[in-house]
């Protein structure tokens, strides 16, 4: 009778090979799960995440939603890091976690190039958001009606924009995307005339796009009213993986934020 017996024993050793390789494989493969605001993501995470994981090997698992989900996530514990563009609430701190501020970006007045018009005055802006001037020929632009799109009121993006230059006057839009970062395909689709307001970091992504000055201010000048600050969250102090994530951003703050116009907050 022919004997199975060197077949059963390559076998069972293909599979303690498979297994031992599975194991380790997975031991190395470690994932941070991370809730990242749209437009921070837009800004500069997208980019910094695929160097952080090329740097480090360590894999970042990222959902992108509002600054208010990002948290909520974190308190039903589905994400292990954060990022922000608002301070957290009361609630957030009971559960202990912890704020890191990681830098600051201007609210850009975003418009596609063509409306004749490069800056803008307090009331000018407002009058445009509330609905009281709808031709940027009354601001002194081109004769073209005036389209507002804003983000979702859920969104970080609108609550900063209502508090910082609308002083809370109610807004008048006639479209309203889902995330704040739709906005910039709803403004690079449209014909000129369209306007909204959204991270100056992600609209830099857009060259047939341009922000409007405030002021004589630019959303890159230290000193532009329009200012929102970007933060990780983290459950206590972060430690581990988390902390290798959070100090990658600012050992390379020149390639990470200041390339993409953003102003960093010493950690």
């Amino acid at each position: 009778m022919k004997s199975f017996r060197p077949a059963t024993s390559f076998s069972i050793f293909c599979c303690v090979v498979a297994c031992w390789a599975f194991i380790v494989s997975n031991a190395c493969a470690e994932t941070i799960r991370f809730s990242c605001s749209n437009q921070i993501y837009a800004a500069f995470e997208k980019d910094k995440i695929a160097a952080f994981k090329a740097a480090t090997g360590i894999n970042v698992d990222v959902i992108n939603v509002s600054s208010d989900a990002a948290a909520q996530r974190m308190m039903s514990d589905l994400s292990d890091l954060a990022a922000t563009a608002r301070d957290l609430g009361p609630r957030h701190v009971d559960y202990g976690f912890s704020q890191i501020p990681i830098c600051r970006d201007g609210i850009a007045i975003v418009v596609k190039k063509g409306c004749g018009v490069a800056n803008l005055t307090e009331k000018q802006v407002k009058d445009i958001f509330s609905g009281k001037v709808t031709n940027w020929k009354s601001v002194g632009g081109a004769d073209l009606p005036i389209t507002v799109v804003v983000p979702s009121q859920e969104t970080a993006a609108q609550k900063n924009f209502l508090r910082l230059a609308m002083k809370n006057i109610p807004l008048k839009e006639a479209i309203i995307t889902k995330n704040s970062t739709m906005v910039l395909e709803i403004l690079k689709s449209f014909p000129c005339g369209a306007v909204s307001f959204i991270s100056y970091s992600a609209a830099l992504h857009y060259p047939e796009l341009t922000a409007i000055k405030f002021n004589g201010k630019a959303p890159h000048d230290k000193d532009y009213p329009f200012m929102q600050t970007y933060y990780y969250v983290s459950k206590g102090q972060p430690q581990g993986d988390i902390k290798k994530f959070i100090d990658f951003t600012f050992a390379n703050s020149d390639s990470v934020l200041k390339k993409n116009g953003l102003l960093p907050v010493e950690p």
